[in-house]
């Protein structure tokens, strides 16, 4: 009895960690129709083909707030067994890996996958049926312009060999959605900071390390392209880190954390980072823009300890030698004035004796 209720939290916990991780694993969100598969069950989604084109591997809409948007989802089951799916629309954003992903069905959204309605929340496929899904997007009209990201979702929930566990797996399809208005791209560069460390040659340089975070202050979607730079004072003995990877797409209000290695740096004590942000930008026919560079800069220390260590050896050593230097002739000095008065002593004495 008292065995049995561990063993039941130990189990709602796996299901929880189970249901969460599988809920996080999107499959296909914005590639090429998709398919999932496992054992016997598969099946496919893709966008259908009309107005907006044929073979599309996303939904891409241009809305001016207050407008609607009318499109359709195609799921096929490839599979040998029934298929009962649900369908639903989440919000999207950037994981730590870079990628793009979907709020789990019980998110809270609050945008795309609040905007877009399926026209039903579930489909039963036979095996080797296909339906289309119509769905659509409606912007309300006090929506802030700019870009949003989401998806349309298929969903099975499945119960594992392990009792009381359910995974859930999903495939969806990315959709951006470009709200009309006045676009405000920019980034920043926030809590910039440097790091170094030293080396043991008196005369060699050492590493650093750059870090801050990228934030998307604007209203569109944005990667960068990134260089780093130390340099000492004056921008004396400047080093370049190797080209950071472009940051990747972040939606409005999103950060992005780096930390950027850069060899070759001399101990000059006060060092400067430098980095700079070059926004990308893809407008509505998918062609990719630079934007104004955006610089920052912050400071740190690279105190060559090793080399002061030595000098302060050195500086106590000639200390020493001119200490023991004045102390050799010191006493040098004082032999000679005893040797000098025990001479006129000796003389005083030679003339005492000679007069008496």
């Amino acid at each position: 009895m008292h065995a049995s209720a561990p063993r039941r939290r130990l189990t709602r916990l796996l299901t929880a960690a189970l249901t969460l991780l599988a809920a996080l694993a999107m499959v296909g969100l914005g590639s090429d129709p998709a398919l999932a598969a496992d054992g016997d069950v598969a099946w496919t989604v893709r966008t259908a083909s009309n107005a907006y084109g044929a073979d599309r591997s996303s939904y891409s809409y241009s809305v001016n707030p207050g407008g609607t948007v009318t499109d359709a989802l195609v799921v096929a089951n490839r599979g040998p067994a029934p298929l009962d799916l649900a369908v639903y629309a989440a919000d999207g954003f950037t994981t730590g890996a870079g990628q793009l992903d979907l709020l789990p069905k019980d998110g809270k959204s609050v945008a795309v996958g609040a905007w877009l309605h399926a026209d039903r929340s579930s489909v039963v496929l036979e095996p080797g049926a296909s339906v289309q899904v119509p769905f659509k997007v409606t912007v309300p009209a006090n929506a802030t312009p700019g870009d949003y990201v989401g998806g349309i979702v298929s969903s099975l929930t499945q119960s594992s060999d392990a009792a009381g566990i359910n995974v859930d797996r999903r495939l969806g399809i990315r959709v951006k959605l470009r709200v009309g208005g006045e676009l405000k791209p920019g980034l920043t560069v926030e809590d910039l900071s440097i790091a170094y460390a030293g080396t043991a040659h008196p005369l060699g340089k050492g590493d650093a390390t750059v870090t801050y975070r990228i934030h998307n202050t604007g209203n569109a979607m944005l990667s960068a392209q990134q260089a780093v730079s130390v340099a000492g004072p004056f921008g004396r003995l400047r080093a370049d880190a190797a080209q950071p990877a472009p940051s990747p797409q972040l939606l409005p209000g999103e950060s992005w954390q780096v930390s950027v290695p850069v060899h070759g740096v001399a101990p000059t004590v006060r060092l400067t980072a430098t980095v700079t942000l070059t926004p990308l930008l893809v407008d509505a026919s998918g062609t990719t823009s630079p934007l104004a560079a955006v610089e920052a800069t912050a400071g740190g220390w690279a105190v060559p300890w090793t080399l002061l260590l030595l000098i302060v050896v050195l500086i106590a050593a000639a200390v020493g030698v001119r200490v023991l230097s004045r102390r050799g002739r010191a006493q040098r000095e004082r032999r000679e004035d005893a040797r000098v008065q025990e001479a006129v002593e000796q003389a005083l004495r030679d003339k005492d004796q000679a007069e008496g």
